[in-house]
């Protein structure tokens, strides 16, 4: 309830002002819920100083990429670091294999639901397909299903907008990169500072290599898109993570005026 230091520390880091009004982002809403998996990491890292170094660095190169993917989507050419050079190569490739049409005005658009009160930073909205729908990119190591708490709220603020008309669906689009071991199968995957390695889901007739006699390929960009259309259910549990996180921080909502 304490974490801010005053009511403007609490606004600025949980919400935007639009028109004159503060609301609460959307991604901060859905952090109130439990993610075990992260839990798991910051108990399996060898201190709390150590995860959370490496857990910024990871978010600095999502970042990186997320803004290199977001001005190739417009017909710029960004600048790509070479450590992410592997998943930007993969994702110029999809979109060359894919019809996927954006709008540059569509590219980190904000948008608010004034019924709901909270809003949001959309990746981008796109045409895949002859579907008009939000497109979220991600650079995680897997599409998890939280994801599509955000996406929910964000269709249902755009749906309300007479300009959106015929928005029908939501994607998500997973940038990320890793090698494969040319012995066993195994993948690794290399991420703020961090190489995780996970054997083969199946068994290719030969021994696993164990952590030390890996023969690694060369770094390869991974992409994965997909399509989740039937949004309205996701967003009565945004709407129930929205009610828990206003309650954990009645305070400073309070404090605010958002609520009474």
């Amino acid at each position: 309830m304490f974490d801010f230091k005053n009511a403007e520390d609490f606004m600025e880091k949980c919400g935007y002002v639009i028109d004159g009004l503060w609301y609460p982002r959307v991604t901060k809403i859905v952090d109130i819920k439990s993610k075990p998996a992260l839990y798991r990491y910051y108990g399996d890292s060898p201190s709390y100083a150590a995860a959370q170094a490496m857990t910024e660095q990871s978010a600095k190169e999502g970042t990186m990429v997320h803004e290199a993917a977001e001005k190739i989507l417009i017909g710029e050419e960004p600048i790509v670091d070479p450590l992410i050079a592997p998943a930007i190569n993969a994702f110029r490739e999809f979109l060359l294999k894919n019809n996927i049409q954006v709008e540059p005005a569509h590219v980190e658009k904000r948008i608010c639901n004034q019924v709901h009160r909270y809003a949001g930073t959309i990746d981008t909205l796109a045409l895949i397909d002859g579907k008009f729908g939000v497109l979220d990119i991600k650079t995680s190591q897997g599409i998890y299903r939280d994801y599509n708490l955000q996406l929910s709220a964000y269709m249902d603020a755009l749906t309300r907008d007479p300009l959106m008309a015929g928005l029908s669906t939501r994607w998500i689009l997973r940038i990320d990169q890793g090698q494969t071991c040319k012995l066993c199968g195994s993948t690794m995957r290399s991420k703020g500072g961090r190489q995780k390695i996970k054997k083969p889901y199946r068994s290719n007739g030969k021994p696993f290599c164990g952590e030390e006699g890996h023969d690694w390929d060369d770094m390869k960009g991974i992409i994965e898109i997909k399509e989740f259309p039937y949004w309205q259910p996701d967003f009565e549990a945004f709407l129930g993570a929205k009610t828990l996180w206003q309650w954990e921080n009645e305070y400073w909502l309070r404090k605010i005026g958002y609520i009474k």
